[in-house]
């Protein structure tokens, strides 16, 4: 795909190099061309002026106020010349964000759905079959069990639909055949809310958001400070949090830039513990992380999955060799299960 790919950036950079040509070649022709034009202008209220200052038809100070009108005329129209490209910017910008905001939901939620009182986390998928564009099924007629409190890994080869499993629990794809229940409920007939609400999810590539480590772990939900520290303390991330200058106060960068692979995956077990889920979902969650802080992820996880229902996805055997069922998948089925 290299060659096909460079086409591509070669393609979006000359776009790219056209428009910055067309913005500049405008801001050197527009300036420039009011500058002649208040230069000429003043140069004719001059010439004018003087002459009507001779024959004393007009004051000296008549025409200096003429001269200063002409500067005031010219100047916001050259300030105007200076804002051009920062308007075509918030012009672009503005396109985005409306192109967004006028997106159609893709799973659309239901007008009156069912509503348990609170998910135990029960998950079953009856003969499920999923294509990501409608035709080339990457799940082919999956069934499977999964009791409240079990642990299940999931493992084969890239693209054997590992993660496609991960994505539709949560709902964020819709099936074409079959059916997905969580506590005996379609996941269909179930709030969008409700349903991923109960979902504790841990990706591989944390997102840590600027701010402070506090507002990191809550989310901008109602939990109060007590159960934000629990939870860091019961996951181990209060290991490094007690070590730092302002603690749960500590300034954040946008993405966790300071923080190290594995205080970034600690910083999200905290997370999901503090929203109480009734299910985990963990996709490849321990694969970056540095061997120092490997021990105390192996202990946050056993803790973090003791009662509750969790499906991982992993490739390191020290996550999963102690789950209750391992299911191998290979081109979208399932080929063995069992223990490790």
């Amino acid at each position: 795909r290299q060659e096909r790919k460079f086409e591509e950036f070669h393609d979006k950079n000359t776009k790219l190099y056209r428009a910055f040509y067309r913005e500049m070649l405008m801001y050197a022709v527009f300036r420039p061309l009011i500058y002649i034009l208040s230069i000429l202008s003043l140069m004719i209220v001059l010439w004018f002026g003087s002459k009507n200052v001779f024959d004393s038809a007009i004051s000296i100070g008549t025409l200096y106020i003429f001269s200063n009108y002409i500067r005031s005329f010219f100047d916001p129209i050259q300030e105007l010349a200076e804002q051009f490209s920062t308007l075509q910017s918030s012009v672009a910008s503005a396109e985005k964000i409306f192109s967004v905001m006028d997106e159609d939901e893709f799973i659309p939620e239901i007008e009156n759905p069912q509503k348990p009182d609170r998910i135990i986390g029960k998950i079953e998928f009856d003969h499920v079959w999923f294509a990501y564009d409608g035709k080339n099924y990457v799940l082919r007629d999956v069934s499977f069990v999964i009791n409240p409190g079990e642990k299940v890994a999931f493992v084969g080869a890239t693209g054997a639909g590992k993660s496609s499993i991960l994505n539709l629990i949560g709902r964020y794809y819709d099936i074409q055949k079959g059916h997905i229940y969580i506590d005996g409920i379609d996941i269909r007939k179930l709030s969008k809310k409700q349903l991923r609400g109960a979902i504790g999810q841990m990706q591989q590539d944390v997102f840590i958001f600027e701010g402070d480590i506090e507002s990191n772990i809550r989310l901008h939900d109602d939990i109060p400070f007590e159960d934000v520290r629990a939870a860091a303390e019961y996951v181990n991330a209060s290991h490094f949090i007690e070590k730092l200058p302002q603690k749960y106060k500590e300034p954040v960068t946008e993405r966790g830039a300071t923080f190290s692979a594995g205080e970034r995956q600690l910083l999200s077990f905290a997370r999901t513990l503090a929203h109480k889920p009734a299910i985990l979902v963990m996709d490849e969650a321990t694969a970056n992380i540095d061997t120092e802080t490997e021990i105390l992820i192996q202990e946050a996880l056993e803790k973090l999955m003791k009662g509750r229902t969790t499906i991982m996805v992993a490739h390191r055997l020290s996550t999963i060799q102690h789950t209750d069922c391992i299911m191998v998948m290979h081109k979208g089925k399932i080929r063995e299960r069992g223990t490790h």
